[in-house]
């Protein structure tokens, strides 16, 4: 009989992967410790070790994300002038008070 899918959270998997990289113990030791596939526990380990680097990156985004954040940048730019120009337009018509 199968038994119910279970969803571990993140920390119980990273405390199954440290102690599968650490290799103080067999897979199958730990899976039968943790009650876990040993299958399982190796494709967290592997998941653990591709995941590392990004715990020491400088925090820069990827290239394709500074590219949307100065369009972005630029986008705000534009918009700033044509509210200002808008503002400056309608108050000189009298369809804005100067205060504001």
């Amino acid at each position: 009989m199968r038994r119910p899918r279970r969803n571990h959270s993140a920390a119980f998997k990273a405390k199954v992967a440290l102690e599968a990289i650490r290799g103080e113990q067999p897979l199958a030791e730990l899976a039968t410790k943790f009650d876990v596939h040993a299958t399982q526990i190796a494709q967290w380990k592997a998941e653990l070790l591709k995941g590392a680097e990004a715990v020491f990156d400088s925090g820069k985004p990827p290239p394709d994300k500074a590219a949307d954040l100065n369009r972005l940048h630029a986008k705000i730019g534009q918009l700033t002038l044509e509210n200002d120009f808008l503002e400056t337009a309608l108050t000189k018509a009298g369809l804005l008070s100067a205060k504001r």
